[in-house]
């Protein structure tokens, strides 16, 4: 390379080409250009005619320059000429490059290549072969091997596609892998150090030392690396508490104050906070508590240093960070009618800034991972629900269930104890007793130690059948020794029994503090979240590369054992991530396995360390070349225009392309049909149907003659409803529990026969909705027995018997004198169908369930046959054995019933008793 100043050039001898500009010169003035044609018709009068002598034209001076110029600019062009080129690399040997590409490197890498790249152009043009080691064990596993022998193209190639690995350097085996390097000249060695000395290993920086050590010997050694204050940030797990999230960061250099900032994102990438943390001079950590509502704070899975794009600015989170998720589950409709009444207003109030609140269905809530359940009232479970909580609690779950008017009467053997039927009430108008209070918590109960108010009473409870083993399964007491809480250990979870209410119904328990300390006394006996199992290798489900960007796991990465997962020892097997399962998952961390962070401190005498600055190196070569190419394309220019080839006139375009833009015909889309939001056959058009306007529904059976019957008794009623009063009801349709969508019809006529196939879980869990939410479910056994006392029973009663069973049936009593019923619309004490005697049952409403309106109604007088008319309008049966007389009221009946349906508990405002009581005579 032959240097002018501070203008080189890499190939001087092509200047020699310059000494043949002369020798252009006069060739190209001793030839014309070539003659200009031009066409003239009359040109044939001059053959024939001797002409004169010619003599050549010679070429223009200015055009001759300029043709000169080309042939400089491209002599020079090839030359390579640049300006302010780097020095001569050391030795004369190959070129070893060294490169540290841990994730250390990651956010300087760009900087780093195009160093890179620099070094191997300078190699390109000494003809230096290149030797590239890299210090982090490859993907597959291997540990650090240098390459062999490679062009400066080959090399370049490489180095365009080697990444950051978001694991740490092997410096100790890039040391052994120097062994077998053997050269016949000195190298010229260059090192791109991350600066930093991390690991597990106390000796990380030793092995530093012994590869600088090392390379020294080898030649000529230049270390190149970010300044001290530039090196990169290592964020650590955060620490949580029940009141914050406290984020850790560590520095490799003490020196001056950083500011920095981090980056708080969801699973779905939306940023849920920014928060800045403050580095002060002279300490090399630094934490910042992120304080966060409970909902906001559970979100959070990604921790990111912004603009620190590396493995080890990041930081995953997963169940163990979060606060114990609680679910709810209500058996009642309080929730949204009278919220504040409601069990889950209580268990939500006590719960939410200690936990976070997930509220749904069964199913949905132990879809995700889950610490405690708590089932409000919920009565008898369906098989499938109590199989999945069995097994659930079995994995170290925690339920709590709380008792009510459902659990009292429908209790299953989901319970710690077995339950009496019915209820205990203590105190009232027509009791001697007297509200209980609490006995002193016993020392082995989890509550103990806990103050219990002098104003806590307990009002009315469940009770648990006497057995061997109650005491030790008890752990709260009234005074009079019956229990008020019961606990059994199940597998790794537990089963608790709360033996009253989490509203204010039957205690002022949930109004006091104890409340909310048993509560959380009971969330912290939880396991967090239901454990992956701890012997059991997990799979990669999601990892990061080296820059901290998430991907797929790549194809080298390998289930994590519960020992990785603990220490944090990620590699090139088990790359930091998510592992596990969409429903559970662990994060492996990179900083969790890191116990060596600090930088890089002495290297041997006689090594140069330098920034990473940028190339000051001009080239000059394509810019030569880019004008010569514009000159040469001006010269062919001039050439055609003086033969008179070139046209004086731009073509202008005569026409245009033009696009029709038809109508395009949309393609047909087939609607896939919504089975859970529609009805009677699962149409989208029967679903808009039904919701537009009132109707009536029967549950079909699957008998022709009964669904028939049905249909026709209900046509019959609302053709009396819109004769009769303001309610317009539209034709009635048949439902199928199994699979319509119930919660368009505010009343339910349900026809039992004993061929009546038995229900499902996904219906009991439909049908225990719809009688949650506000429907209403008129049971008729049609024979003329009170299916509610379930006394001489028929066989529609027994049938009836098997199908309730998994539903949340409320306690039953005959319809008072007093009830809604009797009174919606007409005045009646009597509810005959085409039988009459049978009685009508309906829920007992001293616990004001719903409002006070019932929403199961059990009675067996053949309502459908009484009200059933033909096309004519004429009825279908004969009503014994009180004639037409007994048709009318069973019509009377069924308005009331609708009446009742539509309004509630209207009717038994205070406000219409005068009124009634004048129609009454009274």
């Amino acid at each position: 390379m032959t240097g002018l100043g501070a203008l080189t050039f890499a190939s001087p001898w092509l200047l020699l080409a310059l000494a043949v500009l002369p020798v252009l010169w006069w060739l190209l003035r001793v030839t014309p250009p070539a003659p200009r044609r031009i066409r003239f018709p009359a040109i044939r009068l001059l053959l024939g005619l001797q002409p004169r002598e010619e003599t050549p034209h010679r070429t223009p001076p200015w055009l001759i320059a300029l043709r000169l110029l080309i042939a400089s600019l491209i002599i020079l062009a090839l030359a390579h000429p640049l300006i302010n080129a780097a020095g001569r690399l050391g030795g004369t040997g190959p070129l070893l490059l060294v490169i540290d590409d841990g994730w250390a490197a990651a956010p300087s890498w760009e900087e780093r290549r195009t160093a890179m790249i620099d070094l191997i152009g300078e190699a390109e043009r000494e003809q230096r072969p290149v030797v590239l080691l890299t210090t982090a064990p490859h993907a597959d596993g291997q540990p650090p091997a240098a390459s062999s022998l490679l062009s400066a193209a080959e090399a370049r190639r490489q180095i365009q596609a080697l990444r950051p690995k978001p694991w740490p350097t092997d410096r100790a085996a890039a040391l052994g892998a120097l062994d077998g390097l053997q050269f016949d000249a000195s190298p010229a060695v260059v090192w791109f150090s991350d600066g930093i000395a991390a690991g597990r290993a106390a000796a990380t920086e030793d092995d530093a030392f012994a590869l600088a050590q090392r390379l020294r010997d080898m030649g000529d050694l230049r270390v190149l690396q970010e300044p001290a204050t530039e090196l990169p940030l290592l964020q650590l797990p955060p620490v949580t508490d029940r009141s914050a999230l406290t984020l850790r960061l560590r520095r490799a250099s003490p020196k001056g104050e950083r500011r920095v900032a981090i980056q708080a994102s969801d699973e779905n990438g939306r940023l849920v906070t920014r928060e800045e943390v403050t580095f002060r001079e002279g300490e090399t950590e630094a934490e910042h508590a992120v304080t966060l509502p409970t909902e906001l704070r559970n979100r959070i899975v990604r921790l990111a240093i912004e603009g620190e794009n590396s493995a080890g600015a990041v930081v995953l989170l997963d169940e163990r960070w979060r606060q114990r998720p609680v679910g709810l589950v209500s058996g009642g409709p309080e929730a949204e009618a009278q919220p504040l009444l409601g069990d889950v207003y209580y268990l939500e109030r006590a719960l939410t800034p200690h936990a976070e609140v997930r509220k749904g269905d069964i199913p949905a809530l132990l879809g995700r991972e889950l610490a405690v359940l708590i089932l409000a009232d919920v009565g008898s479970l369906p098989d499938r629900e109590a199989a999945e909580l069995e097994a659930w609690i079995e994995r170290g779950g925690v339920l709590l269930r709380f008792a009510g008017p459902r659990l009292a009467q429908n209790a299953d053997a989901l319970l710690p104890v077995r339950l009496r039927g019915g209820d205990r009430s203590l105190g009232g108008a027509l009791s001697w007793s007297e509200p209980a209070r609490l006995a002193p918590f016993p020392a082995e109960s989890p509550f103990a130690g806990l103050t219990i108010p002098d104003d806590l009473v307990i009002r009315r409870q469940v009770l648990a059948e006497p057995e061997v083993d109650l005491g030790r399964k008890t752990w709260v007491r009234l005074q009079d020794g019956t229990p008020l809480v019961t606990a059994e250990r199940r597998g790794e979870g537990w089963l608790v029994l709360v033996h009253t209410t989490a509203n204010a119904e039957w205690s002022n328990l949930p109004l006091s503090g104890l409340f909310v300390e048993m509560l959380q006394r009971i969330v912290g006996m939880s396991e967090g979240v239901a454990a992956v199992a701890a012997n059991e290798p997990l799979p990669p489900l999601e990892t990061l590369d080296g820059f901290g960007r998430a991907e797929p796991p790549p194809a080298t990465a390998l289930p994590a054992p519960p020992a990785v997962l603990e220490s944090g020892r990620s590699g090139p097997g088990h790359p930091p991530g998510f592992y596990g399962r969409e429903s559970a998952r662990r994060a492996l961390n990179l900083s969790a396995g890191l116990t060596v962070f600090e930088p890089i401190g002495r290297l041997p005498a006689g090594v140069s360390v330098s920034p990473f600055a940028e190339s000051q190196e001009i080239d000059l070569k394509p810019w030569l070349l880019t004008a010569g190419f514009l000159l040469l394309l001006a010269d062919l220019c001039i050439a055609l225009a003086l033969r008179g080839l070139l046209p004086t006139r731009r073509a202008a375009g005569t026409a245009a392309l033009l696009f029709c833009l038809g109508a395009l015909a949309p393609a047909a889309v087939e609607q896939a049909r919504a089975q859970d939001a529609a009805v009677g056959g699962g149409s989208e058009a029967e679903a808009i149907e039904a919701a537009s306007q009132t109707r009536l529904a029967y549950v079909r059976t699957g008998s022709p003659e009964v669904d028939a019957t049905s249909r026709a008794g209900l046509e019959g009623l609302s053709l009396v409803l819109q004769q009769r009063t303001a309610v317009e009801a539209a034709q009635p349709m048949g439902v199928d529990v199994e699979s319509d969508e119930l919660a368009f019809f505010p009343l339910l006529y349900w026809p039992v026969v004993p061929e009546q196939p038995p229900l499902s879980d996904g219906a009991l869990r439909r049908l225990n909705d719809y009688l949650r939410y506000g429907g209403i479910i008129l049971f008729d056994t049609r024979d003329q027995n009170a299916a509610g006392a379930f006394g001489i029973a028929g066989p529609g009663t027994e049938r009836l018997r098997d199908l309730v069973q998994g539903l949340d049936v409320p306690p039953l009593i005959p319809v008072p004198p007093d009830h809604v019923l009797t009174k919606a619309f007409y005045l009646m004490q009597e509810f005959p169908g085409r039988w009459d005697g049978g009685g009508l049952w309906v829920e007992d409403g001293e616990d004001h369930v719903n409002d006070g309106v019932s929403s199961v109604i059990i009675g067996g007088n053949d309502w459908a046959s009484a009200w059933a008319v033909d096309d004519t309008g004429r009825p279908m049966f004969p009503v014994v054995p009180g004639g037409e007389r007994q048709r009318e009221m069973a019509y009377r009946f069924g308005v009331n019933l609708v009446m009742y349906a539509l309004t509630g508990n209207y009717k038994s405002d205070q406000v219409h008793v005068p009124a009634i009581l004048e129609r009454l005579g009274q």
